[in-house]
């Protein structure tokens, strides 16, 4: 079982998207797939149709971990419509982190928590926050891998290089985590705007850039809308075509990595 978190610091990145779109690209190669929504504002439980908060949810289970009690997410994963298996979150998950700072072993709680999960899953996708607060540590500590969506634009980079400075720190905490690498969204081959920062992230970071982009793509937003993934909405879509090829490129690096 691989850990990945889909984590950048910078807001509108693509990353819920992305999250939810290589998820099932992932899910129809047969893979067994598990998302979790790990983000306050809830995004990826929304666009998958999860619309009312359930009872239970990440924020439910973490609460029991905070308290020394034993969550269990495995009672709180939901199946979408899609076939997809979600960890919804909660908009009380921002009180969790400041909860978080005065735990034992504050780092560690998300690590204790998929623990539970061993071998259930093929991998394990955490959409991330947007910034670098307690649970993206959290996250980024269980995982192996983090995977970076970013629009091929100069903000989104200054945020990349942000991003690279926690990560060292962070890899202290985690020795395993490795980057597998930089997925550009929103992407208009047309633009050179996007094709310098392709280009200045190939000479910066090499082979971590993926070579699959993923193109400015209605469909991928009205897929949200429906409250399912893309490959449900519009399968002859740009969008289903891109992901389908970066879940290609996904698992020849993992291979690689592994």
């Amino acid at each position: 079982m691989s850990i990945v978190s889909i984590a950048i610091q910078k807001g509108g990145s693509g990353k819920t998207t992305t999250s939810i779109n290589l998820a099932a690209a992932l899910h129809q190669q047969g893979k067994k797939i598990l998302l979790v929504d790990a983000d306050p504002q809830a995004s990826l439980s929304e666009a998958l149709g999860i619309t009312n908060e359930p009872e239970k949810n990440i924020f439910t289970e973490l609460s029991k971990e905070i308290k020394g009690e034993n969550g269990n997410l495995k009672e709180v994963i939901v199946e979408t419509k899609s076939g997809l298996h979600v960890v919804p979150s909660s908009i009380e998950l921002a009180g969790a982190e400041l909860e978080l700072v005065s735990v034992y072993g504050r780092e560690q709680v998300f690590t204790w928590m998929l623990e539970k999960l061993n071998n259930e899953y093929d991998f394990i996708l955490i959409d991330c926050p947007p910034a670098i607060g307690m649970l993206t540590v959290n996250a980024l500590v269980a995982s192996q891998y983090i995977l970076m969506p970013m629009q091929a634009e100069f903000l989104p980079l200054k945020g990349v290089r942000s991003f690279m400075h926690h990560f060292k720190n962070i890899k202290k905490l985690n020795n395993k985590l490795e980057l597998l690498g930089f997925v550009l969204t929103r992407y208009d081959e047309r633009k050179i705007m996007n094709r310098h920062i392709f280009s200045v992230l190939e000479q910066e970071f090499g082979e971590k850039v993926f070579h699959t982009h993923i193109r400015n793509n209605i469909q991928l937003a009205k897929s949200q809308e429906a409250g399912t993934d893309i490959f449900h909405f519009d399968k002859n879509s740009h969008g289903a075509q891109d992901y389908e090829a970066l879940a290609k490129e996904f698992m020849q690096k993992i291979s690689a990595a592994g």
